[in-house]
Formats: C-alpha cells, structure tokens, sequence
C-alpha cells in the first residue's frame, strides 16, 4: 500500500465498481460497501482472509463500511454473495 494517504482516499489509480459474483482479482487498497453486502472471500496474496477482516461472516455489512488492509498489504481480491462495492485500487 502507499503511503500516500489522501491518494488513496481519492483514489489516484482508479475505482472499480463489483455488483455480481464472480470473483474479481485485482490490487486493492481499500474497500468501500455500497449497500448490504454478504462477501464470499476478500484475499491477500491469493488467500482468503475475510475473518480477519469481518467478525462474522454470514451478517450483510453495512453501506459506508470501508474495509482497509491491515500489516501494510493490499487486497488481491475478493468474491460476492450479494450487494456491491467499490474497490479502491492500488
């Protein structure tokens, strides 16, 4: 992730919009959902990392939830159940 802060809050290398369930594998550096959103996986390095990130994994989060990548790494992907989001890209 850059250090940049205001970048990436501005999204400097661009969004991506994910409304369906196929998985979308891009570098991530933050996640912001856009309504009530069940998440099947969200990776780091290929690997599916969603209980670090969610508590419990079967409730919708909220719109206006921004999911950040914690220990300096970024997203590389992740796979809807249902709602959308847009993807902060790094």
């Amino acid at each position: 992730m850059s250090t940049n802060l205001l970048g990436e809050i501005a999204g400097n290398l661009g969004t991506y919009v994910v409304n369906g369930t196929a998985e979308v594998t891009k570098t991530i550096d933050a996640i912001v959902v856009l309504e009530d959103t069940i998440f099947s996986s969200i990776k780091v390095a290929g690997t599916d990392a969603k209980s670090t990130y969610i508590q419990n994994t079967a409730i919708a989060i909220k719109p206006g939830t921004i999911i950040t990548p914690i220990n300096d790494v970024q997203f590389s992907g992740l796979q809807l159940t249902s709602g959308s989001v847009v993807l902060v890209l790094g």
